[in-house]
C-alpha cells in the first residue's frame, strides 16, 4: 500500500486525538495553559510528519525495482516523484512548525504579525502556524490575487 493511501487513516487518528481548548470565562489570552495546548498540537504534528518521512524512506527502499518495461518504470518513478514532492512540502511545514515553537518560547505566539490583534484560539487550532489574523490574511490574499503572484 502506498504512503499516500495511508494518509486518510492518519488524519482520522489525528482528529480522534484532538481535543478543542475550552477557555475559562475571563481567562487571559495566550496564558501558559493555552500555550501548552498549542505546543502539544505542534509537537504531535511534528511527530506525525517525521513518521511519514520514515515511512517514505522505507517505502522507497523496499519498492525500488528495476522494471524492464519502460511504462512500469515510468509509473514507479512518477509515484516516487509525487511522494518526494509531498515530503518536500512537509519539510517546509516542519520549518514553519519549528519557527512557531520559537514564537511560543518567546511569548510572541497568537498575535497577528501585521496588526497585532489576537489571532484567536479556533483559528490557531485550525492552522497552528498562522501568523496573521483572518482579516489581514484575507487582505493579503486579495492583494496577491490582484498582483497575480
Amino acid at each position: 500500500m502506498a504512503v499516500a493511501e495511508k494518509q486518510p487513516d492518519a488524519l482520522k487518528e489525528a482528529l480522534s486525538k484532538f481535543t478543542p481548548y475550552q477557555a475559562e470565562p475571563g481567562e487571559e489570552y495566550m496564558n501558559d495553559k493555552q500555550l501548552q495546548h498549542f505546543r502539544g498540537i505542534l509537537l504531535e504534528w511534528k511527530s506525525d510528519l517525521m513518521q511519514e518521512v520514515d515511512r517514505t524512506v522505507r517505502h522507497l527502499q523496499e519498492e525500488a525495482n528495476n522494471f524492464a518495461d519502460p511504462s512500469d518504470r515510468a509509473t514507479q518513478e512518477e509515484g516516487f516523484s509525487l511522494e518526494l514532492r509531498t515530503r518536500d512540502r512537509e519539510r517546509k511545514l516542519l520549518k514553519k512548525i519549528n519557527e512557531t515553537m520559537e514564537r511560543i518560547d518567546e511569548d510572541d505566539y497568537g498575535f497577528c504579525e501585521a496588526c497585532g490583534v489576537e489571532i484567536g484560539i479556533r483559528r490557531l487550532e485550525a492552522r497552528p502556524t498562522a501568523t496573521l489574523c483572518v482579516d489581514c490574511k484575507t487582505l493579503a490574499e486579495l492583494k496577491e490575487k490582484q498582483l497575480g503572484n
